[in-house]
């Protein structure tokens, strides 16, 4: 998510210091990536090919890694030049690809292909957009999933608080239903749950922050976040917990 610029011991520190350090203190507190991981492992072991996968918008390549060694090729959408470089390091072997979705081409067909919490950052109105671009390069049979947070939990209710954004892949499903059958066959949404927790409340309000920094939205005030956490995700035990279990959108294409 975006990251605005703070200062701190009179030093300014860049958004994507910022990020990192947010993002870091709310994966040690959560267990979406094992959860993810575990979800994704058991999609790829059920896939009938493995040939190719392409991650959009993998970032830092966390998952990335964790699904590349199962395919026989690794291609990757990443606009931004820092994710880039992290992704050089983390899986080295991925062709990565700078221009965003609408504005590229790829010569290969994925067997599967992931949109991982991306959708975020896409005007509301190209997400049907995104996605048709993204099935065109599926090879027949080949699987997109689609990761969003579930907007009615705790973590997306607090955005929407905030915000008044909401980011709901149910919308996007129904959207989807006029694309032809030639493109999108078969079409059904999972959840998979996720939750942080923490018993230090500056990093919770860290955290919450963190959610809080989408494009488009609002910049609320540190106390504001505060009392919002302490009045709403106090779990009665001296800390704090954030669902934020995530919705995927599985969207096959036809094998013909």
């Amino acid at each position: 998510m975006e990251l605005r610029k703070t200062a701190e011991a009179g030093t300014l520190r860049t958004q994507e210091d910022a990020y990192r350090e947010a993002y870091t203190r709310f994966l040690a507190g959560s267990d979406e990536k094992t959860a993810t991981h575990a979800y994704l492992q058991d999609i790829v072991e059920q896939l009938p090919a493995r040939r190719v996968l392409l991650d959009v918008g993998p970032a830092d390549g966390t998952t990335t890694r964790q699904l590349a060694p199962h395919f026989e090729r690794t291609v990757c959408i990443e606009p931004s030049e820092p994710m880039r470089c992290a992704l050089a390091l983390t899986c080295p072997q991925a062709q990565v690809l700078a221009e965003p979705v609408l504005e590229t081409t790829i010569d290969a067909r994925a067997d599967l292909a992931l949109l991982s919490h991306v959708l975020y950052y896409v005007p509301r109105a190209q997400w049907v957009a995104t996605v048709s671009r993204i099935m065109e390069w599926l090879a027949p049979g080949g699987l997109l999933l689609v990761l969003l947070q579930n907007p009615d939990e705790a973590c997306m209710r607090m955005v929407h608080h905030f915000t008044g954004l909401r980011f709901d892949l149910r919308e996007l499903a129904d959207d989807l239903t006029a694309l032809p059958p030639a493109l999108l066959g078969d079409m059904e949404l999972d959840t998979v749950p996720a939750r942080y927790r923490s018993r230090d409340l500056d990093e919770a309000v860290t955290v919450a922050d963190f959610h809080l920094s989408i494009p488009g939205g609002t910049s609320p005030a540190r106390d504001a976040v505060k009392a919002y956490v302490q009045q709403h995700l106090h779990d009665g035990d001296g800390g704090y917990v954030l669902r934020h279990d995530q919705h995927v959108l599985r969207l096959r294409r036809p094998v013909r």
